[in-house]
């Protein structure tokens, strides 16, 4: 009986001996797996709607040679990395001539494929006035939030 005892403590001992090699090697496999995989996280389709229009009613004679065109850019941001995905500028027209926010111009944006944990929307709007020849910039920017679709208001 004491012989059949010393025999299984040794088998015991040997194979306790390899076990901080054998975790040692999963744990290293699993976090090289997570480095070489691509992340499984889940994408979703951000929707972004724009309306521009005039914040004012321009009815005064010293807009009449006043106008204004706009520029938004939409930017997918992770880590250090911008990627523009989307641009537009809109032609410049006389102020007065911009719609009231009822009657909006509206821009819808659909951007596919956002990792919400990793990544995020950036937008950033430039609005030019031009007044005879003077030019005035005025510049705005948001993030997007994930949840839930997003509307951006810009008042010329």
């Amino acid at each position: 009986m004491s012989f059949v005892f010393k025999c299984k403590k040794y088998v015991v001992k040997k194979y306790l001996s390899w076990l901080p090699v054998v975790l040692l090697t999963l744990s290293v496999t699993n976090y090289s797996q997570k480095k070489v995989c691509p992340s499984l996280e889940k994408t979703i389709s951000k929707t972004i709607s724009f309306a521009v229009y005039k914040s004012n009613s321009y009815t005064s004679k010293i807009y009449n040679n006043t106008s204004a065109q706009l520029q938004i850019t939409i930017e997918k941001v992770s880590d250090k990395k911008h990627t523009v995905i989307w641009g537009k500028t809109f032609d410049a027209k006389l102020l007065k001539h911009y719609p009231d926010l009822k009657n909006a111009l509206l821009q819808k944006v659909t951007v596919p494929d956002v990792a919400c944990k990793k990544e995020r929307l950036e937008i950033s709007y430039t609005l030019t006035y031009n007044s005879n020849g003077s030019e005035l910039h005025i510049q705005g920017d948001t993030i997007v939030v994930c949840t839930a679709d997003s509307k951006i208001h810009i008042g010329v």
